[in-house]
């Protein structure tokens, strides 16, 4: 096929069309002043079309089948021709463009007419460079993104914090995040032999996350070239450039002094924070204090619409500790856990809460305190 030729004409379902839309839009730039960077490159050749959206920073692409009468390439802006074919009414849609761009599209009775932009100004999918690659349990990628994507940071004025760092040593795979007020680390054994490191943008994860699927234990591959990531699931493929910079020293963060322990059940303990955020708003912030004791952990908060009062039973070990946590930063923490029992590792009222498995360190995740009042 001759690059940039415009005219274009094939027919497909209108469904499938919808979804692969729907998907490869998630990486089309939302603020651009290239028209051509908020669009989708519709490619068809050998009865197949290609989507490709990329921001320069993240790219998702596909593929579906499709009767192609004429082989060519178009830019349409994303979210019109979404929208377009979301609504159309019959199972297939054509669509046929001509050599002024003008794009016609049409299922059952209705009949769209708009205006494309050339390919030749869509930017150039970056080209992927040998590197190395990680193999893993789609199901597992997904539960090890979901137990740190909560603890990035979104200060762009330190972006390497604003991905999660893949940490591979000695057959050990890390997964860790963090953002200044808290630090998520998750780790698995693999079979890979090589070290390596590289911090993916969270946004990338995210959009990863949603194509994996919790039930599918099979492998998958995550491609690391010098710049950029590609990854493959669920027909779409996915590259990304990564972050660079110097990531934290997590390691020197974990190497506090233990003064206490408390084992708890996870869901008593956020069903009790989450009781106690119920006075608590973006307008109206105070922090929920948890105080340590034998046998129990006492939940209190109080702000201008009231006060609560809660415990909730524990073993604990250790010197009695009062302590005072953002709400959302705890729940995120608790949530993240995937286990009935939990650990609380303490090192004093100002020093950040460990919070991990009973048995191990599958993960760890530290939440900084706050500085409380005398009254309270």
């Amino acid at each position: 096929m001759k690059k940039g030729k415009r005219i274009m004409q094939f027919r497909c379902n209108t469904k499938k069309l919808a979804e692969a839309l729907s998907v490869t839009g998630r990486a089309v730039s939302t603020k651009s002043s290239m028209p051509a960077m908020e669009g989708i490159l519709i490619r068809t050749d050998n009865n197949q079309i290609t989507l490709h959206a990329y921001d320069l920073e993240l790219g998702i692409s596909t593929a579906i089948d499709a009767e192609c009468q004429t082989d060519g390439e178009i830019v349409l802006n994303a979210k019109i021709f979404t929208d377009m074919v979301r609504k159309l009414p019959g199972e297939t849609v054509e669509v046929k463009s001509n050599e002024k761009l003008l794009t016609i599209v049409t299922s059952g009775a209705a009949e769209f007419t708009i205006l494309g932009i050339p390919a030749l100004e869509f930017p150039e999918l970056p080209v992927f460079s040998d590197g190395t690659s990680i193999e893993l349990p789609e199901n597992l990628l997904m539960s090890m993104i979901r137990q740190t994507i909560f603890s990035i940071s979104t200060d762009e004025s330190n972006p390497i914090h604003t991905g999660i760092l893949f940490e591979l040593q000695d057959k050990v795979l890390r997964l860790v995040a963090v953002d200044g007020f808290r630090l998520a680390i998750r780790k698995e054994q693999v079979k890979e032999e090589q070290n390596t490191s590289f911090v993916v943008p969270g946004k990338t994860l995210t959009e990863i996350y949603k194509l994996l699927h919790p039930e599918n234990d099979d492998p998958i591959t995550i491609n690391i070239g010098k710049k950029h990531l590609l990854f493959e699931t669920g027909g779409y493929t996915i590259i990304s450039r990564l972050l660079e910079g110097q990531f934290l020293d997590y390691k020197s963060v974990l190497s506090g002094t233990k003064t206490a322990e408390a084992r708890v059940n996870a869901r008593t303990l956020t069903n009790s924070i989450d009781r106690a955020s119920l006075l608590i708003t973006d307008r109206l912030k105070s922090p929920v204090r948890c105080i340590f004791e034998p046998d129990r952990i006492r939940i209190k908060c109080s702000s201008s619409i009231g006060k609560i009062y809660d415990e909730v039973n524990a073993i604990f070990d250790g010197e009695p500790c009062e302590m005072g946590f953002n709400n959302r930063y705890l729940i995120d923490a608790l949530k993240a856990t995937d286990c009935d029992e939990i650990r609380i590792q303490l090192g004093g009222s100002l020093s950040p809460m460990k919070i991990c498995p009973p048995d191990g360190d599958a993960f760890i995740f530290l939440v900084l305190p706050v500085r409380l009042n005398a009254d309270g």
